[in-house]
């Protein structure tokens, strides 16, 4: 972790966990909104949509549900079926799902933790993501700390593979030691209280060299530690595989300042929870 910034962890979970894990995630996908009021999600610069949308500020305690842009017409009706529609669901699985829930608390989770040398690991949010075949989009090259800044502990990822993940079907690319060279942008709230963005960046896009990065192909089962630092990204899935994979985030309480522009916070019904003294079953 301090040499490249992420650590590969192989068979985290077994084959019969990330089965479970993934029915789980086609189950939400039948939960998912009809409404024309669907959310997108994207990370390409211009195309900031969830920047502006409540929906996405609100999500922090919910299981909300952002589709893939290719997935829906200008009518905003679904063009595919909706079991490969969706782009992630988010931010609360790990408090309000109990399958979701069970793994995040797990002693597993809790014993990386302990490796880290974390006092008090909370964990702020979960996604699903689905990475569909043929629609699943490219997510930009960014640092997890230009979303969730804290100051001076970084936060950490944990992204599971929940299916083999290769360059053809859009694994991770790491650049590896960018980490040491601080955060490079941040998303924050909007000052401005009467802008239609409720979200800002605070300065431009960095330029990162396709040469900085390390493609990380891994295979079922297989998780990748993150630190929030590190620069990283996917590309768009042009294959006939899915690439589901499950992640949350955990930052140190102790000593450590989340920071309040940060687009998510703790909420009466979405508290930080101590990963050492939450119970995997409510």
């Amino acid at each position: 972790m301090e040499q490249d910034g992420y650590v590969v962890l192989e068979d985290f979970l077994r084959p019969a966990e990330c089965e479970e894990l993934v029915a789980a995630g086609l189950e939400l996908t039948k939960q998912a909104p009809d409404s024309t009021e669907k959310s997108i999600f994207s990370t390409i610069e211009g195309e900031r949509q969830q920047l502006k949308d409540s929906y996405f500020l609100e999500s922090n305690d919910k299981i909300s549900f952002f589709f893939e842009a290719g997935a829906l017409g200008s009518d905003s009706k679904l063009q595919v079926d909706p079991s490969v529609s969706l782009n992630k669901v988010g931010h609360a699985l790990h408090l309000l799902h109990p399958i979701f829930r069970c793994y995040t608390f797990s002693d597993r989770v809790k014993a990386v933790c302990q490796e880290l040398n974390f006092l008090e690991p909370s964990v702020v949010q979960s996604m699903y993501i689905y990475k569909n075949p043929g629609l699943g989009g490219e997510v930009s090259a960014h640092q997890d700390a230009s979303y969730l800044y804290t100051d001076p502990i970084p936060p950490i990822g944990f992204w599971i593979a929940l299916e083999d993940a290769t360059v053809q079907n859009g694994c991770l690319w790491m650049a590896p030691g960018s980490h040491k060279s601080g955060v490079h942008r941040r998303l924050i709230r909007n000052p401005d209280k009467q802008s239609k963005e409720a979200l800002i960046y605070d300065r431009g896009a960095p330029v990162y060299p396709q040469s900085a990065f390390t493609a990380v192909p891994v295979s079922k089962g297989t998780c990748i530690l993150i630190h929030g630092n590190v620069v990283h990204k996917s590309a768009h899935n042009k294959s006939d595989k899915s690439r589901h994979a499950y992640t949350f985030h955990v930052i140190e309480k102790h000593n450590n300042n989340y920071s309040p522009d940060n687009w998510l916070q703790e909420g009466k019904n979405a508290p930080f929870m101590n990963l050492y003294t939450t119970p995997q079953i409510e």
